[in-house]
């Protein structure tokens, strides 16, 4: 038999892209611990312990090596990876309680092509684009489609979101850290991305035929429970299946796919506005959703292996996707917080632009579709100029610098929006607007990612994702309640300025915010 040692064994495992199992008999990177082995493990790191300098063999066993040797991948085979993707262990005696014996510290080490980085971002595209365009969509129908009444336009479309911000909050968290214990043929992600898209498309086409402000509501509920049971799972890709120094390519990917998805949206939402075919700009939110969708699920290969339950049921991990034990993650803490508001900020030019228009401006409902497209353009081009060179700046000087930057930047170009007496000063404010918030979504991903237990990568990121469920929410509520006072006790029309001028309020706490988050050492990142 040939000589096998602890090292050789953990070797070969590693070579062969397995990481740590959730099911006993399979090795992890990890040295043996007896404490989390199984019997079997234990008695054959017992006799290697024994065997000592004296002897490098194993102990003699007339079966075949279970352990030794990675098996031949079989049908039935629900828990081997497919992607080849070696892991690292990371864990030290500082892990969190999510990095504990079954694999938490664990991290790929392998540089993934440019083309599966791209896939990993992709269905931000679909996601991204259904909210964007549905505010565009639903604040025309507001204004324009005699859905509401004038003068309470802001408190409107802040019905048709609450209820549905409040779910999402939930929902998000608690499928995501469901996902990382799931075990399926599709992997542990996939079957909550196909189930969520399609009942999204269900829903949007519930939305675009219902002519009340009640069933609207239901519907937006119903929406927000589909599209965060498959955003909760997704989230957890990049933490899975990227490296740490491939993060901020990553996160820039991520970034620049959040904005291209919200420029989808938003000219989807403006075309409809323009022609008042609000049926078909609905339902093309579902159809880009749903292109994206497939290209992820069949596409991305898994990574990670499902973490063991332990005998737990589905609903104890539901209820412990939301324990007290995050109350130690300080700094998870503090930039949850942060994005919540630099997200309120970045929220409010999509939330009111059609009201800015209509009502400061005075454009008609054609001439309000077609200058949207205007600011569109110029947020597009700030994003685009600021996003990936944003990424590749993180990765050198780090990701704090970087947010506090997009924070300035972002605020001014709201303040110049906001005051701006003629639509090309707004236009030049958005391109600047645009460019604070592709830096950010560039960047925030990646520091998220940096600083998350690792083995609960869903749990985490669909906790991290309430600030961006409820951020839209928060920001329509306040922004929208002082729009009508203002529209009703001052003059109609400065409402939307005065919406405006809160987005630099909240870049400026988003700053404040991040100041106790602790980033890791560059260094650290890099091994």
């Amino acid at each position: 038999m040939p000589t096998t040692t602890p090292e050789t064994a953990r070797t070969r495992c590693s070579r062969s892209g397995w990481g740590r199992s959730a099911s006993p008999g399979r090795v992890s990177t990890r040295s043996i611990d007896r404490s989390s082995s199984t019997p079997l493990e234990a008695r054959r790191a017992a006799a290697w312990s024994r065997s000592g300098p004296r002897s490098r063999s194993a102990p003699t066993d007339p079966r075949p090596p279970r352990n030794r040797s990675v098996p031949a991948a079989s049908s039935d085979d629900q828990a081997v990876p497919r992607t080849g993707v070696t892991y690292v262990d990371l864990t030290d005696a500082s892990a969190g309680p999510d990095d504990g014996a079954d694999g938490g510290g664990d991290r790929p080490t392998d540089a993934l092509p440019n083309a599966q980085l791209v896939r990993l971002s992709l269905y931000w595209l679909g996601l991204s684009s259904i909210f964007t365009g549905l505010t565009a969509i639903l604040s025309g129908r507001i204004q324009f489609d005699g859905l509401g009444d004038r003068g309470s336009e802001g408190t409107t479309l802040f019905a048709l979101n609450f209820a549905g911000a409040l779910i999402a909050a939930l929902v998000q968290p608690t499928v995501g850290s469901i996902s990382d214990y799931t075990i399926s043929r599709w992997g542990r992600r996939k079957p909550y991305i196909f189930i969520g898209s399609v009942l999204d498309v269900l829903f949007l086409f519930g939305i675009a035929t219902s002519n009340t402000i009640v069933s609207i509501a239901a519907f937006m509920v119903l929406l927000q429970v589909s599209a965060n049971f498959a955003q909760g799972p997704f989230q957890g890709y990049v933490p899975d299946l990227v490296p740490k120094r491939q993060v901020g390519t990553a996160s820039a990917l991520v970034g620049l796919f959040q904005v291209l998805g919200n420029v989808a949206g938003f000219g989807i939402g403006s075309w409809a506005v323009a022609t008042g075919n609000f049926f078909a700009g609905t339902m093309a939110l579902g159809a880009l959703e749903l292109v994206t969708m497939i290209s992820v699920v069949w596409r991305v290969a898994e990574g990670r292996l499902a973490r063991s339950r332990d005998g737990r049921s589905w609903l104890t991990i539901a209820r412990a996707a939301w324990g007290a034990d995050i109350l130690r993650e300080r700094s998870f803490l503090w930039l949850v917080a942060s994005r919540w508001f630099v997200l309120m900020g970045a929220n409010m030019l999509v939330n009111f632009a059609t009201f800015y228009l209509a009502q400061t401006f005075a454009l008609s409902q054609g001439e309000t579709g077609g200058t949207n497209i205007l600011l569109l353009a110029g947020t597009v081009l700030g994003n685009l100029v600021a996003v990936i060179p944003a990424g590749r700046a993180s990765d050198r000087i780090g990701r704090k610098p970087v947010i506090y930057a997009a924070c300035f930047v972002g605020g001014v170009g709201m303040a110049i929006v906001a005051s701006a007496p003629i639509i090309p000063v707004a236009v030049a404010g958005a391109a600047l607007f645009g460019a604070g918030v592709g830096m950010f979504l560039a960047v925030d991903w990646a520091l998220m990612t940096d600083i998350i237990p690792k083995a609960s990568s869903g749990r985490y990121m669909g906790i991290s994702n309430v600030a961006t469920a409820t951020a839209g929410i928060v920001a329509v509520m306040t922004g929208g309640l002082a729009m009508d006072a203002v529209n009703r006790g001052i003059a109609y029309g400065l409402g939307p300025r005065v919406a405006f001028g809160m987005a630099v309020i909240y870049f400026a706490l988003g700053a404040l915010f991040l100041r106790p988050v602790v980033e890791p050492r560059r260094a650290t990142l890099r091994a």
